[in-house]
């Protein structure tokens, strides 16, 4: 880790919707969705302030009092954070020009809320503060541009052009945004107060017809946006696995193998790594847990219950000899006695699965959908 050249600020873009992450996101922000048993904003905040940070700010809409009441002031994370309440959603661009007093002072830096990432925020800061240029994003190679808005550059590594989510064979890079950015206060120009506003539509367009200066900086850690259920699951399994720096919770006990405090875990219990089971859980006899496998605080696992591949949030209740395969089932899911969740269900917060019911394939489920023993729930 390098140092920057002088300290920066940050921002995390905290207002969106989570609308690809839907049913997850139906009663939860999506800053709040775990990433091994922790919001995805916390590993943010914790990358942060790692580098350096110690003043961050972020947009609210969706949910925002669950956000304010986990991360207060930002005092047990190191940091000072505040916060802005939008009444009507503003934008990318428009949620940061909300602060642009706050950033008047010098280079900071923008995350989106969603990003699940180790990246170097201090070599970044130094490479962008190197250019004098206005702006600097954060790329990333990817194999398939299709999925993402795309960025174009010259041989200094200057913008010239974007593509969004060209067909594969009229990309002209596959180098795509990943939602980091670094700028100067001169960034306000271009972002007119209170007005909704999109970087990628509305003001890096008009940067490049004033021929402002903006570079681009590869990624070559790790970078997932979590902007999908399919995105979501693999950059939980990702962090499980340790293919990106950030905080397994809970004690190691044998190899692949973390255990929150408090856990109850009965002799009898199968335990195939990776696995993660968070705090205050109790996992009864017979029990078999099969990776990678995450399971959130306050969970409950029956006797006889068999879970392999599947994400459990926080306070999820599965009953006796129930099965659940590859799903990820929100807070507060209360799976009954001999019900079966099949592979890539979503099941939304506080839904009810009634013994003997059957959760198809691949279905999506509505948070406090109650699904009964008739047949099985339509995917």
């Amino acid at each position: 880790m390098t140092d920057a050249r002088r300290p920066f600020k940050a921002m995390i873009m905290a207002a969106g919707l989570g609308t690809r992450l839907y049913p997850l996101t139906g009663l939860t922000a999506k800053p709040m969705v775990p990433i091994l048993n922790r919001p995805v904003m916390e590993h943010i905040l914790n990358l942060l302030a790692r580098h350096g940070v110690r003043e961050v700010a972020a947009n609210l809409y969706h949910y925002p009092d669950d956000i304010r009441s986990h991360f207060g002031d930002g005092a047990r994370f190191g940091l000072a954070l505040r916060y802005n309440l939008e009444k009507e959603l503003l934008g990318t661009a428009g949620g940061v020009g909300t602060f642009r007093e706050f950033f008047a002072d010098g280079t900071f830096v923008v995350v989106s809320g969603d990003a699940l990432t180790d990246v170097d925020l201090s070599a970044f800061v130094a490479y962008h503060q190197s250019t004098g240029g206005l702006a600097t994003m954060v790329v990333k190679r990817v194999p398939d541009p299709s999925l993402y808005g795309v960025v174009v550059h010259d041989e200094q590594r200057c913008v010239t052009g974007f593509q969004e989510k060209p067909p594969r064979s009229e990309a002209l890079s596959n180098l795509c945004n990943c939602g980091i950015y670094a700028f100067e206060p001169g960034i306000f120009d271009y972002i007119p107060d209170g007005v909704f506003t999109d970087f990628a539509h509305d003001v890096f367009p008009a940067m490049l017809a004033a021929a402002a200066t903006f570079h681009v900086w590869p990624l070559e850690s790790y970078w997932n946006d979590v902007g999908n259920i399919e995105q979501y699951r693999l950059g939980n399994f990702d962090a499980l696995l340790g293919r990106v720096n950030v905080v397994v919770p809970g004690e190691e006990t044998s190899p692949g193998v973390w255990i929150g405090a408090g856990t109850e875990i009965a002799a009898s219990a199968v335990i195939k790594p990776p696995v993660l089971i968070g705090a205050g859980c109790r996992i009864e006899d017979d029990a078999m847990l099969v990776g990678p496998l995450i399971v959130g605080d306050g969970c409950v696992i029956e006797s006889g219950a068999v879970l392999e591949g599947v994400i459990h949030w926080n306070g999820v209740h599965t009953g006796r000899r129930a099965r659940a395969l590859g799903g990820i089932l929100g807070r507060d899911v209360h799976i009954q006695h001999h019900a079966i969740v099949h592979e890539g269900a979503v099941i939304g917060d506080r839904c009810q699965v009634a013994a003997h019911a059957i959760v198809g394939p691949r279905a999506r489920l509505e948070p406090c959908t109650t699904v009964d023993s008739e047949g099985p729930a339509a995917s």
